[in-house]
């Protein structure tokens, strides 16, 4: 059977059961957010005063999990649906995110503006990913953070990933991910300090139990076979 590869229409058909947890893999996505936080706050201590961008936010899981720990959040995606869903949302907990439409390539902000742009679920599925970098290190001040994770282009990620998880068990959607779009760690490192973006680490990402759903659970892991997590820091001197 044929699938169309990198299939981001999946977005706008499940926006609006993004937040009820009707779709396994919108909640394997919502059950990623506390691993993926753990590893942030290592690289900050304080969220209240930073001015913070969700790249590629979807329906806003990150987002308002970032609005929670009382940063400025900004969120954009090329989703209409997903970014309704997002406002719909944060409307209904009295959440001030800041939501509007935009991809990762096109970045409508002033440079130098956002002391941390975070990007999870994205890098992988981007259109250009050196003009997408290009893009988060323009917006980003001096010092500030970048925070991302993405898959490992390998024959275990290709398996684990397409073959298994979206084509026989099926937790997620079939066509959702391209395997020649994932991205070495060596590839990502290159282009970061290509774009004045260093400091670099990366840890892994991965399940480490079930939920009273069977959904899985997910932690830092030492492997970055699969997938994996990291930060960079921009130049001062930038």
């Amino acid at each position: 059977m044929n699938y169309q590869l990198n299939d981001l229409e999946i977005y706008d058909t499940h926006a609006e059961a993004w937040w009820d947890g009707s779709v396994r893999w919108l909640r394997i996505l919502h059950n990623m957010v506390p691993a993926r936080l753990a590893y942030f706050d290592k690289y900050v201590n304080d969220w209240s005063e930073k001015r913070v961008i969700d790249i590629g936010c979807g329906g806003g899981f990150m987002t308002e999990a970032l609005a929670k720990r009382s940063a400025e959040v900004f969120g954009i995606d090329p989703s209409k649906p997903a970014i309704n869903a997002a406002r719909n949302h944060a409307a209904s907990l009295n959440l001030t995110i800041n939501y509007k439409l935009g991809q990762a390539e096109y970045i409508d902000f002033d440079d130098n503006s956002f002391d941390i742009v975070v990007c999870v679920d994205v890098l992988e599925h981007v259109e250009n990913l050196e003009k997408s970098i290009k893009q988060i290190s323009r917006i980003l001040k001096p010092n500030g953070l970048f925070f991302f994770d993405t898959i490992n282009r390998n024959w275990l990620s290709k398996f684990l990933v397409i073959t298994l998880a979206e084509r026989i068990i099926k937790i997620l959607p079939c066509g959702a991910h391209d395997s020649n779009m994932f991205i070495k760690p060596s590839e990502l490192r290159k282009i970061l300090i290509e774009m004045d973006l260093h400091s670099i680490n990366f840890s892994g990402i991965g399940p480490v139990s079930l939920n009273r759903n069977l959904d899985l659970k997910f932690g830092e892991i030492p492997l970055t076979l699969v997938q994996y997590m990291g930060v960079a820091r921009k130049n001062y001197e930038s």
